[in-house]
């Protein structure tokens, strides 16, 4: 969505902020939880949506929060990065967030490990909430690092297919995808040349189109990032270069890196009318729950369609799976009114209308199973593929790590060479990223 977006051009920064966080960061989870909830309270809670709908849409959170709850005031600040919220955790003081709701899932591991937010668990269990009933295990997975449940999820994103369907009529093609070959043929079958460029493209599959990272479609082959001793396992798993080589054919297939590239700088900006899929420059999409709607609100000429990616020939029986990721929100360690901040936290993670609501206002995915499946929730038939998606036991995600990010990054970065043909010997390409990941996770720990 327009304030969420995960691009990893951004999360460099990102990541970079969270590691000076862990440098800087002195409070340690569960060091001030003596403050009386029920007692006349003001918290900071800092968030990062900048457009003007989602600010709106969190504001109305918050004053169904206080109504519910009226010793509790909330001071809210939007448009706040990571970078800003680690500088205002360093600096403590009146001033500083005590409740944070980030969109990096990827940095969780360095939130955890830092002890920049508290520990979530001793919460949950005074609650009387059990985790695992309330939330996806996915879910679960991001939002902690080795049994530190320092954040809880809050709403969800789920990444699958948004199609042009009087394009795939046109074509005659007369359903999606559901295996890679299929997803190849179709590709192909939808691309319409006009000399070195397009006319449309079935798809832009380059690793810098959008929502197309090497991590979301790496998720249809179910990969194991990390062995049980916690090394990179990109060498090892086959699922990483098997999506390499598919992708890089995928890339060759409609024209070659060179053309594609050239054709893609063409495109407007990701969030903007000007989008290519809007304009039938392509016609399928790797995209969020939130393109459809978006693509609908643009005008576009034509009907809309959705489902999960495709899977690899060899996978069949997991169509429906796909990559899942979403906003978090924790409590600073530091914060001395850590009771009261549980409840705004308990209240907008776990309470399934307040979950709904918010869900419907932004449209993104709910992130508790009983939001879900809430007749509240508004359910067109492209969202609906989306929820699926996020219920699906094979869906996965990437797991939290030390170093933030990072070592997404360094694969991503990887991927970025195979694609255009940098990379002579791809195990041994894996191998050294491999290497480098290990290394990067041991100066981080």
């Amino acid at each position: 969505m327009p304030g969420r977006t995960r691009r990893l051009t951004t999360l460099a920064a990102a990541f970079a902020a969270i590691s000076a966080l862990a440098t800087g960061c002195t409070g340690q989870s569960g060091a001030a939880t003596s403050d009386d909830p029920n007692k006349e309270v003001t918290l900071n809670f800092w968030h990062g949506w900048v457009e003007p709908r989602e600010v709106k849409a969190i504001q109305g959170s918050i004053d169904r929060f206080q109504k519910a709850h009226p010793n509790i005031k909330v001071k809210v600040i939007g448009n706040m990065t990571d970078e800003k919220v680690n500088q205002a955790l360093r600096a403590g003081g009146a001033k500083a967030p005590d409740v944070v709701s980030s969109f990096s899932t990827d940095s969780v591991g360095k939130f955890c490990a830092s002890g920049a937010f508290a520990d979530l668990t001793p919460f949950l269990a005074k609650a009387g909430i059990d985790k695992t009933k309330v939330f996806p295990k996915t879910l679960l997975d991001y939002t902690q690092f080795k049994g530190n449940q320092c954040t809880l999820p809050l709403l969800n994103d789920a990444y699958g297919l948004v199609y042009n369907k009087t394009a795939f009529t046109a074509a005659g093609i007369t359903e999606p995808p559901k295996t890679w070959s299929e997803f190849v043929k179709d590709a192909k079958l939808l691309t319409k040349e006009r000399g070195d460029s397009y006319e449309q493209l079935g798809l832009m599959p380059t690793f810098h189109g959008y929502e197309t990272t090497p991590m979301r479609l790496a998720a249809q082959w179910s990969p194991t990032y990390f062995d049980a001793e916690g090394k990179s396992n990109l060498a090892k798993d086959p699922a990483f270069a098997k999506m390499l080589t598919a992708q890089k054919d995928l890339v060759a297939t409609l024209g070659g890196y060179d053309k594609l590239e050239k054709f893609r700088t063409t495109f407007g900006d990701e969030w903007s009318a000007e989008h290519p899929f809007n304009k039938g420059l392509v016609a399928m999409q790797i995209d969020g729950e939130w393109r459809a709607d978006m693509a609908k609100n643009a005008g576009v000429g034509f009907e809309i369609a959705t489902a999960p990616l495709p899977v690899p020939d060899d996978q069949k029986d997991d169509y429906g799976k796909g990559y899942l990721s979403g906003t978090i929100m924790g409590i600073a360690s530091g914060s001395a009114k850590q009771n009261a901040a549980w409840e705004l936290v308990k209240y907008m993670t776990t309470d399934t209308d307040a979950v709904v609501a918010f869900a419907n206002d932004i449209h993104n995915v709910p992130s508790t199973l009983a939001a879900m499946d809430s007749p509240k929730l508004q359910v067109s038939p492209q969202f609906k593929t989306f929820i699926d998606i996020a219920k699906h036991a094979k869906s996965n995600t990437t797991p939290a790590q030390p170093d933030g990010g990072t070592y997404q990054l360094t694969f991503a970065d990887f991927a970025y060479g195979v694609e255009k043909g940098a990379v002579g010997d791809l195990q041994a390409g894996l191998a050294k990223t491999a290497q480098q990941i290990d290394t990067d996770i041991a100066k981080a720990e």
